[in-house]
């Protein structure tokens, strides 16, 4: 770890934040932190390894991780997850020594805190209130993935494009947050669609006056019509 008394509590007060990791005591934190070592990603990095989640566990401190699959015949990919700070990958590879075949690519400058799994393995042998959490943890990815399943296949893109806004708002400023620098090819992949039919839907979203788009930031001018739209399921 660095020598930097800054640098440390950044990193410590990070994981004190981590939901996750709100019931563990300083003491077995500071183990934590120094069981690996802050390596920092430049943004548009993509990990193409598979195999490196077998032998590192990650926990973003900052900047944004996108998971994708890819096809390999016609270049189309689509988003699993968008990770933000305090977000562990890959927590399958804690469970299941066998090859998880996602990819990743930062969409920001990312610092992340890696360690080897072996030593991830004997500190949670030492925090075994911790497995429940991450268990809930991955329950509630495969709901999300189950969701996203169903929506791909009985949806319309409109309403899972509405569905993706609301998701990444804040109610009382009406601003689009977390995904609102992103490109239309970054949105269409969240939502299992293309570029074009992004760009279609968001001036339709415009021309009704539901949104209002400057600079690519998005601001809702009429959440409850959006909200209309994600209820519509058509």
């Amino acid at each position: 770890m660095e020598n930097d008394f800054e640098a440390y509590y950044k990193y410590f007060n990070s994981l004190r934040e981590n939901p996750l990791l709100h019931t563990v005591d300083d003491n077995e934190l500071n183990k934590l932190l120094h069981l690996g070592a802050i390596e920092k990603w430049p943004k548009k990095t993509c990990i193409l390894d598979p195999e490196r989640t077998l032998y590192k566990f990650h926990i973003i401190i900052s900047g944004r991780l996108k998971t994708y699959k890819t096809n390999s015949i016609n270049s189309r990919h689509i988003t699993l997850f968008l990770l933000f700070p305090g977000a562990m990958f890959d927590i399958l590879s804690l469970y299941d020594s066998g090859k998880h075949d996602i990819y990743y690519e930062t969409l920001d400058d990312l610092e992340v805190l890696c360690i080897p799994v072996a030593r991830m393995k004997a500190w949670l042998g030492n925090n075994p209130s911790l497995h429940d959490k991450l268990i809930k943890h991955l329950t509630k990815q495969v709901k999300n993935l189950e969701n996203y399943l169903l929506a791909v296949n009985l949806e319309s893109t409109f309403t899972r494009l509405a569905k993706l806004l609301l998701r990444h708002s804040n109610r009382k400023s009406q601003l689009i947050e977390e995904i609102n620098d992103l490109s239309h090819n970054e949105l269409a992949a969240m939502i299992g669609t293309t570029r074009a039919v992004i760009n279609r839907h968001l001036q339709r979203l415009k021309e009704e006056g539901i949104i209002k788009i400057n600079r690519k930031h998005i601001t809702i001018n009429n959440i409850d019509a959006l909200i209309g739209i994600a209820q519509n399921h058509t």
